[in-house]
């Protein structure tokens, strides 16, 4: 053989393995593929910050629900229903995402971490009214409010539950997650003061939302919410639930009503239309808006300032 021919029988080998390397890292292989890290999949955004703020370099995080997509409705393809399978953790909320609840069902096993059970959820009407829909769309969590994570105190309390559980995980890493917790708890503390501080004194209390996301934060802060639709943001209003919204809104003198960057604005629109108010964008930080830069944190402070405009805070 020549050295000519010799080099070209090498040059295909080495390509021949590199293909197949390449393969073998493909990072569309399925969870549990890396033996160094905790493979955890997360049901939503606010699960996906407070797993990998914890978890750190020790874990790979998988959410379920892409940035951009509403997570209350999500439906599962086959490859994530398998990653909910081969998940070492299963990080959800019970009763938010009855597609998630269902792959749980079917193959979570005891590697699940329901937030529902570490920090017991509010009912749906706190912070706020009972209006249409809101039965309807809060048998999927037996009447409670889901959206926890807009009060930083409740989700301090999940992080520390969080950080025990990837101990149990993973005990080689239990001191670092206990750590990261306590820095991550640190951070939250600091954020509620914020709001606290920042929403003392307002000229108005009551928050008109597009839908009923922010009993929490509204039941922490002292403030009112009247949400135009349930705890599902996609179902449209009734025109009695319009026309009542629109008095009250006018009764309080609303200068802005909110909507969501996921959700259409054009109810939140209609509204504000006919009360002589502004919109604005108030977000319930299910998911980050596609292209996002930002975190839980810095869109919670977006948030606030937002609120102070809005309520007139000195």
């Amino acid at each position: 053989m020549t050295n000519r021919t010799t080099s070209r029988v090498l040059a295909a080998a080495t390509a021949l393995l590199a293909l197949g390397a390449g393969a073998g890292c493909s990072t569309g292989g399925p969870a549990g593929a890396d033996p160094q890290r905790v493979d955890v999949v997360a049901a939503f955004y606010p699960l996906q910050f407070l797993a990998e703020r914890i978890g750190g370099d020790a874990v790979r995080v998988t959410n379920l629900a892409k940035p951009g997509a509403e997570p209350h409705d999500l439906e599962l393809s086959p490859k994530q229903v398998g990653q909910v399978s081969d998940a070492e953790l299963i990080v959800y909320l019970k009763g938010f995402q009855p597609a998630v609840d269902d792959a749980v069902a079917q193959g979570g096993g005891d590697r699940v971490f329901d937030v529902a059970s570490v920090q017991p959820l509010l009912d749906l009407n706190a912070g706020g009214h009972d209006h249409d829909g809101e039965e309807e769309h809060g048998e999927e969590t037996g009447g409670k409010d889901p959206h926890v994570w807009l009060d930083p105190t409740r989700l301090a309390r999940i992080g520390d539950q969080l950080a025990q559980r990837l101990g149990e995980a993973d005990p080689d890493h239990a001191a670092d997650y206990t750590d990261r917790a306590t820095t991550l708890r640190a951070e939250l503390t600091t954020l509620d003061g914020e709001f606290t501080d920042g929403l003392r004194t307002c000229q108005r209390r009551e928050i008109v939302t597009s839908h009923t996301a922010f009993g929490y934060l509204a039941d922490r802060y002292g403030l009112e919410q009247i949400g135009i639709t349930g705890l599902s943001p996609d179902v449209e209003p009734s025109p009695q639930r319009l026309a009542q919204v629109i008095e009250e809104a006018k009764e309080h003198q609303a200068s802005t009503i909110f909507f969501e960057t996921l959700v259409s604005p054009k109810v939140a629109e209609t509204i504000a239309g006919q009360v002589g108010a502004k919109t604005a964008v108030l977000d319930p930080l299910e998911g980050l808006a596609a292209g996002s830069s930002g975190d839980y944190l810095s869109v919670m402070r977006t948030n606030l300032e937002t609120l102070r405009t809005a309520l007139s805070c000195s």
